[in-house]
């Protein structure tokens, strides 16, 4: 397996994404913080979003997203990318879309979550092995949320961790290289949601997240409560001053993203007061790790 790099060598982060938004709903001040420090950072959007509604009441009755939806994000996605000050490049699938209905029907055909594996991988790894990265971002098992081309994104971005180093597999996509961390995102952390609804009801204002916390504390009839996060936050990113670059990526996705909605509910200087950071679990490392971590390359830099 190849080793990786020597301190001295520049660093690569690579955020692998399912749909175009998803890099600047999760994680996409940490992203915009490494870049304007000077490092690389590549998002790999694996699928063209193009079974995507338009959330945006304000977008209802534009023309171009309701033609050609993929190419309406696509223009999205440029933008954001710009304001975030990351490169971005696709990897060519189309987007499974969300099932609905009692049985779910199937998903498309030929659909991103429908690939086998190695297919659906082939060109994650030859971008890995383009672009070297040290760091790789992406999913837990349950995607984040359920959605098959978040748990497909999950799963190829694990295969390519595993798999770009060893040289015998996926002949044809590159001289191998291995990352040395593998991290999920925890961009819906209870504890952030927590701490930001308690700051809030404590000031007297109300909050977006009493639903949703409500939800996570309900028990089923038996008095089972929802099982624990899968994965402990093991890195905190500090990143506060960014949240307004990751605010305004968002808003760039216009189709997808109500400007009044959800995620724009608290003020960017109430979130740097209580919870200025972003929240990761550091799953796999390949060089010597001391837990907590501030940092995607403690031990590399």
């Amino acid at each position: 397996m190849t080793a990786s790099p020597s301190p001295s060598a520049p660093l690569r982060l690579l955020a692998v994404h399912a749909h175009p938004d998803d890099e600047s709903s999760k994680g996409a001040a940490t992203m915009a913080m490494y870049a304007a420090d000077g490092v690389d950072v590549l998002v790999a959007t694996c699928t063209d979003g193009a079974r995507g509604d338009i959330q945006n009441p304000a977008m209802e009755g534009e023309p171009h997203p309701k033609r050609d939806m993929a190419g309406a994000r696509r223009l999205e996605m440029e933008r954001a990318a710009g304001i975030l000050g990351v490169r971005q490049r696709w990897l060519g699938f189309v987007d499974s879309g969300l099932p609905e209905g009692d049985p779910l029907p199937p998903l498309p055909a030929g659909s991103f979550a429908t690939q086998p594996l190695e297919r659906a991988a082939a060109p994650l790894v030859r971008l890995v092995r383009e672009f070297k990265p040290q760091v790789i971002l992406s999913y837990d098992e349950n995607g984040g949320y359920p959605h098959p081309d978040h748990i497909m994104a999950h799963r190829v971005a694990v295969e390519a961790f595993d798999a770009a180093g060893d040289p015998a597999r996926y002949p044809g996509t590159g001289e191998a290289w291995a990352p040395s961390k593998l991290y999920y995102d925890r961009a819906f952390s209870p504890e952030r949601f927590h701490a930001l609804h308690h700051a809030l009801t404590e000031s007297g204002l109300e909050s977006p997240y009493a639903e949703r916390i409500a939800a996570w504390l309900e028990a089923d009839a038996e008095g089972h409560t929802p099982p624990a996060p899968t994965h402990a936050t093991t890195t905190q990113i500090e990143c506060g001053d960014f949240f307004e670059a990751r605010d305004d990526a968002l808003r760039a996705h216009r189709t997808q993203v109500d400007p009044e909605g959800f995620f724009f509910a608290v003020s960017p200087e109430l979130q740097r007061r209580v919870w200025p950071w972003e929240d990761y679990s550091l799953i796999r490392s390949r060089i010597p790790t001391e837990l907590p971590e501030k940092d995607f390359f403690a031990g590399l830099r």
